[in-house]
């Protein structure tokens, strides 16, 4: 009867501007698709070039490459008798668009250009590519000769069109399309598209893989129709990681689901469906039907191509699923293992190095890497050749298959404790047991020598000798004495990441982890740099006291400062309701001035660009993603007298109702106000280096043997979602993996 139709959409682990390794990534994903005996094959958003080319989208050289690319595919013998939607850049009429391209037995049906372009986040659409604003129109795009030698058209249709087979009728949104408030599928589905496809270059956020699954469900569940979506997966190449999640859905219910994270290049997803579901779900629909009646036409695209056979009726159909969410925590641990392992194959270094500490973060980086092993080695198991020869090629070994994660952990990656008089055994212990639980190489150092040496050669210049303020020292000197610890940590981090495997034996450089931190608590563990001297074998040193601020405090600041964009006035006046039970007006404002003061001391920081992980909007995320000047008038001066006005404001209505008859204007506290922690919101040194060490996010640093980050920061380090360098800040610092 010609009903049932076989899909299949894939998630690839493409990468920007590797043109050969991209189309055998296409091309084993049709041949897995026609396998299965799939007559259309979707791809993710921008598969030829890779999604994240940035400015390589305005070099001529990627538009030729990708139509090199496509004439390949068209020749291919893989391609023929499947109908193929592949994403590449078109430029027409000088114009750079990002498009989906229909061919079909080499001949092009269709190229469909993005309708609406994503700039949120870390997306920079609108800065390479133009939105087609002709809706449901096209016009003639004349092909290159390159093409035209293929496919013996001089020019296809290009615009807001629709492909319309024997049986069935397609339509495309890309990515963004699914997310805008006016999206098609909705116009699509009232004019008699069946099946609505969505090639997507989506990264991973927390929680995100829910939105998307519910917009999905909700768009064929209020309108009917097959809805299709393909995702980019892995690191093609910058900071973020896109996590897959193909997946086929009929009707408001899931029917097929690909993998969020794994370590396949090539996933594809297949599904059979029956055609006369949806007609009958959205004839059944009534109000729908009086919409559609009216509703206005697609330009269409004919072809004389079936998806469907004569003789389908023993084919079985879909059966709805339960879509299976991973928790954050599992988001946490499989998602930046994911695009550590894309980043060390595809980085040519032998593993990774880690300064472990033995506080939080560096031990969540651990962890992480740890994760990556498991996933390795689950892979292996699996018989992922490509897996298998990645990881021979980073080990070095021809003969090699990784089967136990604490012995791969050996090979790929070491740890280090850089202890000091400072550090205490309670640290050192649990970096140990880490290392031993994870199966890293571990080795300790002690820095002092080398920091007495340096401080050796101040002396001997200078004639003075800096102190910690526990020895009567300055808060400059203080602060000095804690950077030169980081500062000999961060060199001994590149030396032993450039010259251990060399010394194990092994050719090749490691890659060096670090981390920035939005909270940090381990049970019975207080959160401490261990920068300034012990007190009688105790830790004298808090985070806490040295932000003047508390990791819940922070919390409630960087989301109302990223998340809620809040400038200083909102976040006093928001904080104002927050805090009511516990603080007064003119104590939040201390805390609203003290906080903006730091941030802006330390955010010149955020603008060293190194490789990082961006896992959720409240993060200790860079220039990148939080577009902020760098340079800051450190005072505030409008913004806090505003706030200084509300509080006086505020507190002479207070005292007007307490006594009635008192008329007399009581102004605002002009003292320091302080935190919970007892330091002063002046924030110490107001210059725009100095102030006191700030706490920021979770994170992981990469950097290619040549950068490192220390167990701990060292002085101001800015919150979550405010900038944030755990450490005061070379210009050749790195910030990664920001959570």
């Amino acid at each position: 009867m010609g009903r049932k139709v076989t899909l299949a959409t894939c998630s690839l682990n493409q990468w920007a501007m590797d043109f050969e390794g991209n189309i055998q990534r296409i091309l084993q994903s049709i041949k897995e698709a026609k396998s299965r005996g799939a007559t259309y094959r979707l791809g993710p958003e921008l598969e030829i070039s890779g999604y994240g080319c940035a400015d390589h989208f305005f070099e001529s050289d990627t538009f030729l490459h990708s139509f090199q690319v496509l004439a390949c595919l068209l020749k291919s013998p893989v391609c023929q008798d499947i109908l193929c939607d592949v994403g590449m850049p078109v430029m027409h009429k000088n114009v750079a668009y990002n498009c989906r391209v229909f061919f079909l037995n080499k001949k092009i049906l269709l190229i469909r250009p993005k309708l609406a372009l994503a700039d949120n986040g870390n997306y920079r659409e609108t800065r390479w590519f133009t939105a087609w604003t002709k809706l449901r129109r096209t016009e003639d795009y004349f092909l290159p000769r390159i093409i035209q030698e293929i496919t013996g058209q001089k020019r296809v249709p290009f615009g807001d069109g629709v492909v319309s087979t024997i049986d069935t009728c397609i339509g495309s949104e890309i990515c963004e399309e699914l997310w805008a408030p006016n999206c098609g599928h909705i116009a699509m589905g009232l004019d008699g598209v069946e099946i609505i496809t969505n090639s997507s270059g989506s990264y991973h956020e927390l929680r995100k893989a829910h939105i998307r699954v519910d917009l999905i469900k909700s768009a064929t569940a209020k309108s009917g129709g097959i809805y299709m979506l393909a995702n980019q997966k892995g690191c093609d190449g910058d900071r973020v990681y896109y996590d897959g999640c193909a997946l086929i859905a009929i009707n408001g219910a899931i029917v097929a689901q690909g993998s969020q994270f794994s370590l396949k290049d090539v996933e594809v997803l297949t599904a059979t469906l029956d055609l006369e579901d949806v007609r009958a779900y959205r004839n059944s629909l009534r109000s729908r039907c009086v919409q559609a009646a009216s509703s206005e036409a697609y330009s269409r695209i004919s072809t004389e191509f079936a998806l469907s056979s004569d003789d389908d009726v023993g084919i079985p159909s879909y059966q709805p699923i339960q879509w299976c969410f991973h928790t954050p925590e599992e988001e946490i641990s499989l998602g930046p293992a994911c695009w550590l392992w894309d980043y060390l194959r595809r980085s040519g270094q032998g593993g990774f190095f880690l300064a472990l500490s033995g506080g939080i973060d560096s031990s969540s980086t651990a962890c992480i890497v740890a994760s990556m092993c498991h996933l390795v080695c689950q892979a292996a198991k699996q018989g992922d050749f490509q897996v298998i020869q990645d990881a021979r090629k980073i080990i070095g070994d021809s003969e090699y298959v990784p089967a136990d994660p604490q012995e791969l952990a050996n090979r790929l990656f070491t740890t280090c404790y850089m202890g000091s008089e400072n550090s205490s055994a309670e640290t050192k212990d649990r970096a140990k047991k880490l290392a031993e639980q994870i199966g890293s190489y571990h080795i300790e150092i002690n820095i002092d020598i080398a920091v007495k040496a340096l401080l050796t050669i101040f002396m001997t210049v200078m004639g003075v000798m800096p102190r910690f303020r526990a020895h009567g020292g300055t808060l400059r000197e203080n602060l000095a004495m804690q950077n030169v610890q980081a500062r000999v940590r961060m060199v001994l981090a590149y030396l032993f990441a450039q010259l251990t495997l060399w010394a194990r034996g092994r050719s090749g450089g490691l890659l060096v982890l670090g981390s920035a931190n939005v909270d940090e608590r381990i049970y019975k563990a207080p959160p401490t740099a261990e920068l300034e001297p012990l007190s009688e074998g105790q830790l004298a040193q808090t985070d806490e006291a040295d932000m003047g601020m508390t990791y819940s405090e922070l919390s409630v600041y960087g989301k109302l400062r990223k998340q809620s964009g809040c400038g200083p006035y909102s976040m006093f006046c928001k904080l104002l309701h927050i805090w009511r039970e516990t603080c007064s007006p003119s104590q939040v404002a201390g805390k609203v001035k003290h906080f903006f003061r730091s941030y802006s001391i330390n955010r010149h920081k955020m603008t060293v660009l190194t490789p990082s992980y961006h896992a959720e909007s409240y993060s200790p995320d860079d220039n990148r993603f939080d577009h902020r000047q760098f340079l800051y008038n450190v005072k505030w001066s409008w913004q806090f007298r505003n706030i200084d006005e509300q509080v006086k404001r505020m507190e002479s209505q207070q005292m007007q109702d307490k006594d009635p008859t008192q008329n007399k204007i009581i102004g605002p506290d002009r003292q320091h106000h302080h935190s919970p922690t007892g330091s002063s919101s002046s924030g110490g040194e107001s210059d725009l280096h100095g102030g006191h060490r700030q706490g920021g996010g979770f994170g992981v640093l990469v950097s290619h043997g040549v950068e490192v980050t220390d167990n701990k920061r060292k002085e101001i380090n800015p919150p979550a979602s405010w900038p944030v360098s755990h450490k005061k800040t070379n210009v050749d610092q790195p910030v990664i993996m920001n959570f």
